[in-house]
């Protein structure tokens, strides 16, 4: 059996899931194809390449370097057929993002910079997975944030512009919580509430923890995505961070916590001297998302932010 490109992705995919199951689903095969193929590829290379253990998979010494091969040859493949489609369709601008309310505003400002540029958006939770992408050439920028003591993995070649160098993360809850009274929330008055938090989010779930034990808190917590902690946190049953730029919502309140205990950089990924013009229009979108959040617009005022110099 020759090697082929799918072969690869399938090895990268077990290796990045850490199981057969979870890599057959993310590659949309059943398990025992997957598990046929991975011994078809086994019997080619003439070696071990997954140690098979009851949690999972993990590489063998000759599975990893067959991995440290098997990247970069993916992500030139990558390269090669989003630049070959680039090229043959027109003007195209290809935007990755994690969810942020400037998005609207950033691809109102594109589009009229560009009018005769397609301009596409891709929309992730994982900044790490954007990077990838921006780094393979399968996007030409990705608007992601970093949380606090979560360093992402930049994979080289990037360049790094700083939007905003440290953003507070506020925190939602129902409009009858009695905390939702306070302008500002201490976070020892949210300790006995059930707090929501997305796993898949980079970063997010060790930050909270992070503030957790400093601040020598305890407190249960339900792993959901946002569209589910948006419920809960509606009918009274959890609280979560959220952005500062959220809402205004009926439903809704959205505090800043006392101290800004949680906090995440926000970055801008391109390749080195590509598409200045989309963090300046970026910049204005943001601001925009900013002034028009309450919550937010007073704590700029109350800490004097630079962005009000900005705006």
């Amino acid at each position: 059996m020759e090697l082929e490109v799918r072969h690869l992705r399938a090895l990268c995919a077990i290796a990045d899931a850490g199981s057969l199951h979870k890599a057959a689903r993310q590659l949309g095969v059943s398990q025992p194809s997957l598990t046929t193929q991975l011994r078809r590829i086994e019997r080619a290379l003439d070696g071990e390449l997954f140690l098979r253990e009851r949690t999972g998979c993990r590489p063998t010494p000759f599975g990893r370097s067959v991995l440290g091969r098997a990247r970069p040859l993916l992500d030139g493949m990558a390269a090669l057929v989003a630049e070959a489609r680039a090229m043959a369709s027109g003007p195209r601008l290809r935007l990755g993002s994690t969810a942020s309310r400037a998005l609207p505003g950033w691809l109102r400002r594109l589009h009229r910079r560009w009018p005769e540029t397609e301009t596409s958006l891709f929309v992730d939770v994982s900044p790490n997975a954007l990077l990838r992408m921006v780094a393979s050439g399968q996007l030409d920028v990705a608007f992601v944030h970093e949380v606090e003591g979560s360093p992402l993995r930049v994979p080289p070649g990037l360049e790094l512009r700083v939007l905003v160098e440290r953003e507070p993360q506020f925190v939602s809850m129902s409009l009858d919580h009695p905390a939702a009274r306070r302008s500002v929330v201490d976070l020892r008055d949210l300790a006995g509430d059930r707090w929501t938090v997305d796993p898949s989010v980079d970063g997010e779930w060790d930050g909270l923890r992070r503030v957790f034990a400093a601040a020598e808190l305890d407190p249960p917590v339900l792993h959901a995505d946002y569209h589910t902690a948006a419920s809960l946190i509606v009918s009274g049953e959890a609280v979560a961070p959220c952005q500062p730029t959220s809402g205004p919502r009926a439903d809704m309140a959205i505090r800043p916590l006392a101290g800004d205990p949680l906090a995440v950089r926000l970055l801008l990924a391109t390749r080195p001297g590509e598409h200045p013009e989309a963090f300046e229009d970026l910049r204005a979108a943001y601001l925009e998302a900013a002034h028009t959040s309450p919550a937010y617009r007073a704590w700029l005022h109350r800490h004097a932010s630079p962005l009000l110099a900005a705006s």
